[in-house]
């Protein structure tokens, strides 16, 4: 290497964002997704084994997918070449599985293609990978944000495995900002830092477990300081951060994700776990209709009769929804989800209804009993149509009547809330009927 070769690289070396900088260089420096590449996990077992396949690598950004799509090529001894699905297409494609089949006959060597966003490839552009996929032929490491299931073809995903990266914890990124603050060579050992203990916490915890976002803040920070010494305050890490952007998705896997959040959280009775999670799909920009609507459901699903005032509160969210708009419109919704959280819950009419249909399905249709038969035409009583029994006649507003010509009990009410006193009326019910 010519002394002007190494100056180019010095000069390149300090241009890269200290993110980049600092990205690991052995897999025991990668931080993070232990559950898949620790010790004894799959992934690492499959390195140990050189039987290193194709993987889809799913998970939000700033995680770790493209540096161990590299170290993955530097432990199996793969070429490492790298795509885009937003800009690279069917020519660029072609070309690099050329460049890896001639590399595979001349020496041997493997090739590790590492294709980001790879969901937004369309179906044939994937089609195009299989035969190389299949032939083993270059080593598929697709990043994706989005759900692979949804978004990838079925014949790639049968022959690759998917391994999901997780958000990197509070206590990983506090490893990373200080590994960075302590590396003088690809870090920013050379400055004197004193980073104060509100500002790490501050940081991991802005960051959201994006590394990458962590060592931007630290690094904007850092160069912004010209003081000998510098002092990362809590409040020099928040004027180095941007505002944080939501990582949501309206038709993507965050909207489905958060959505079920907030329903499993309503359905648990947790009133801050339900309200963050309409928070943050509120912040995302989610359709206040969508939010409405699932309320009403909820309401009936979840809640019913348990509480019979949920029904009438959640249509009334909605309606007031379409009058009031955004953001006023937050209010609304923000007292229902508190107010169902916190309702005794019941899902008996929706396992009522379920065994309903399910008989209507699957068993010999019930015809309708003589007594209850529409009587109100010349001839109904030729055909029989008689016998019906006026309830309100009764003391009780209850006949002894058959009203369904089988012995089926769908309703089975719970012994919370409103549903108690149900069971008790239900009960006697039940008895006057069937005597």
């Amino acid at each position: 290497m010519s002394l002007f070769d190494a100056s180019e690289q010095e000069n390149r070396r300090k241009a890269l964002p200290l993110a980049a900088r600092m990205r690991p260089q052995t897999l025991d420096e990668f931080v993070g997704q232990d559950h898949f590449l620790g010790e004894g996990k799959l992934l690492r077992r499959l390195l140990k084994a050189e039987r290193l396949g194709s993987v889809i690598f799913h998970g939000p950004p700033g995680t770790g997918k493209t540096t161990l799509a590299r170290l993955l090529a530097r432990e199996s001894r793969s070429d490492f070449r790298q795509l885009s699905a937003v800009t690279d297409g069917v020519k660029q494609l072609r070309e690099v599985l050329a460049e890896a089949n001639d590399r595979l006959a001349a020496s041997g060597q493997r090739t590790l293609l590492f294709i980001d966003e790879i969901h937004r490839f369309n179906k044939s552009q994937q089609d195009v990978l299989l035969p190389e996929v299949e032939n083993g032929v270059v080593i598929l490491v697709g990043a994706t944000t989005e759900n692979p299931f949804f978004t990838i073809n079925n014949a790639l995903i049968s022959r690759s495995r998917v391994f999901q990266f997780e958000p990197l914890s509070r206590e990983m990124i506090k490893t990373l900002i200080l590994r960075a603050i302590d590396d003088a060579d690809r870090g920013l050992g050379r400055r004197k830092i004193r980073i104060h203990d509100g500002a790490l916490e501050f940081l991991a915890e802005i960051s959201d477990g994006d590394a990458r976002r962590a060592l931007s803040a630290l690094e904007i920070g850092v160069l912004s300081c010209d003081d000998e010494t510098v002092e990362f305050t809590r409040e020099l890490a928040a004027e180095s951060v941007q505002r944080k952007a939501v990582q949501y998705d309206r038709d993507g896997d965050s909207h489905y994700d958060t959505i079920s959040a907030l329903i499993k959280s309503v359905r648990g009775s947790d009133p801050d776990a339900a309200i963050y999670w309409l928070a943050k799909m509120l912040e995302g920009g989610e359709d206040v209709r969508f939010l409405a609507r699932r309320l009403v459901i909820l309401a009936s699903e979840d809640v019913g009769n348990a509480d019979p005032a949920a029904l009438p509160l959640a249509v009334a969210t909605a309606q007031a929804c379409e009058i009031v708009g955004l953001p006023e419109c937050q209010l609304n919704l923000s007292q229902t989800v508190l107010y169902l959280s916190c309702a005794p819950k019941s899902n008996a009419s929706t396992l009522a209804i379920a065994a309903a249909r399910e008989d209507v399905r699957e068993l010999r249709t019930v015809p309708v009993p003589r007594c209850l038969r529409d009587a109100h035409y010349d001839g109904a009583k030729r055909l029989g149509h008689t016998g019906y029994q006026y309830a309100h006649d009764s003391e009780d507003g209850v006949v002894a009547q058959e009203y369904l010509g089988v012995d089926r009990e769908y309703y089975v009410p719970t012994n919370r809330g409103f549903e108690r006193e149900i069971t008790t009326r239900l009960q006697k019910i039940r008895e006057i009927l069937k005597s």
